[in-house]
C-alpha cells in the first residue's frame, strides 16, 4: 500500500514540474537597425597666425604655421566618404592660407591652398575614408604672404571641415 502511494505522488510531482517549466519562458522581437552616422569634431581653433619678417630683396614673406589643432571623425558609411574644407569668404591676392590633415583611415591630400575655396567650390583634403573613427589627427595651417599685397590687418576666416560622401 505505500508503493501505491507514492507512485500517485512522484508522477503528480513530475506533472507539477512540467508545468511550471512550460510557463518560465516568453519571447520577445527586437527590431535592430543602424542609421548612417558621419560625425566630426576639433579640438578648438589654432593661434593667430601672423606674418612678421621677411628676407631683404623676397617679395614672399616668411610664412607662419600652427599645427596645434586635431579633428575626430566617425563614420559607418562605406569606403567612400572624404573630408572637404572651404572658407566663409575668400582671401585678398597675395595672401595664401593652406590646410593639411592627416589620416589614419584615409588619404591626405597634403598641403591644399584653401585660400580661394568657398561653400561651392569646396576643396577635398582626404579622401577614401575607410568606415571606423579617425581621433586626434593632426590639422596643419600655413599662412603665406607676399609684401606687395601689403599689410593685412587682423581678419578671421571660418574654415568649414565638412565630412561628405
Amino acid at each position: 500500500m505505500k508503493k501505491s502511494i507514492i507512485i500517485p505522488f512522484v508522477v503528480g510531482s513530475v506533472f507539477a514540474v512540467q508545468a511550471a517549466l512550460a510557463q518560465s519562458t516568453a519571447t520577445q522581437s527586437v527590431n535592430l537597425t543602424v542609421s548612417t552616422v558621419y560625425k566630426i569634431s576639433t579640438s578648438g581653433n589654432p593661434s593667430a597666425l601672423t606674418v612678421t619678417t621677411g628676407t631683404a630683396g623676397t617679395d614672399a614673406l616668411t610664412s607662419v604655421s600652427d599645427n596645434s589643432t586635431t579633428y575626430s571623425i566617425t563614420q559607418n558609411f562605406g569606403n567612400t566618404v572624404k573630408i572637404t574644407a572651404n572658407l566663409d569668404a575668400v582671401l585678398q591676392a597675395g595672401y595664401t592660407l593652406n590646410l593639411n590633415m592627416a589620416s589614419t583611415k584615409g588619404t591626405s591630400a597634403g598641403s591644399v591652398n584653401i585660400s580661394n575655396a568657398t561653400s561651392g567650390s569646396a576643396l577635398s583634403v582626404v579622401t577614401g575614408i575607410n568606415r571606423g573613427a579617425d581621433a586626434g589627427q593632426t590639422i596643419s595651417y600655413t599662412f603665406a604672404a607676399l609684401a606687395s599685397a601689403g599689410m593685412l590687418t587682423s581678419t578671421t576666416r571660418t574654415v568649414t571641415l565638412t565630412l561628405t560622401n
